[in-house]
């Protein structure tokens, strides 16, 4: 789902805003996407949610707990995507934007990039997490640390690589990203 918004995106805008694919991802799909977004689609969802999954652990058996870990899962998201733009866009040149009227970007990216990946996030995760759901019945599970490393990591590469590119407040940005989610995650895990 996630590549065929992207696809759409590059065709039309929408919903992501107007945005152009180099060749630096690799052969394309149809033409249209190249073969690794769907991959950072699956990484970065299935990451966020593992993350959020952290965070939200001691309130794991409350009424709420689904909604508020599809919420989150959206949030962290949109915060990984936050760091990945300049990184692609400005450094590796994967996509480049183009210019909106609406004169609030971040990077050059306009909001509504950011904006999209939450709702897309909300709608993938409305058809999948039926099927993420554990089935069986398993006493107090020990938190799994390995969403939280990959998607650290992840900020991690995006944030070094800014910095050295002189992307100084994406570079800080970044770092709050990585720190607060460490801070909410480990609190979480050890509850």
């Amino acid at each position: 789902m996630g590549g065929a918004a992207h696809a759409l995106g590059a065709t039309c805008g929408i919903p992501f805003g107007p945005f152009t694919f180099t060749g630096e991802l690799g052969p394309r799909l149809f033409k249209t996407l190249p073969w690794a977004v769907p991959l950072i689609w699956i990484v970065t969802v299935l990451n966020s949610r593992g993350v959020a999954r952290l965070v939200l652990r001691p309130w794991r058996k409350t009424k709420t707990y689904g909604f508020w870990l599809i919420g989150l899962t959206a949030a962290l998201t949109m915060l990984f995507v936050l760091a990945l733009d300049p990184f692609a866009s400005r450094i590796k040149h994967y996509w480049f934007w183009t210019p909106v009227k609406f004169p609030l970007a971040w990077q050059g990216a306009p909001l509504v990039n950011f904006l999209g990946w939450g709702i897309v996030t909300l709608l993938i995760l409305a058809f999948i997490t039926p099927a993420l759901i554990g089935k069986r019945l398993s006493k107090r599970s020990l938190p799994d640390f390995h969403p939280l490393c990959v998607w650290l990591g992840g900020i991690l590469i995006f944030g070094i690589a800014c910095a050295q590119n002189g992307f100084w407040p994406a570079a800080a940005v970044d770092a709050v990203i990585g720190i607060v989610a460490i801070i909410f995650a480990i609190r979480g895990a050890r509850w």
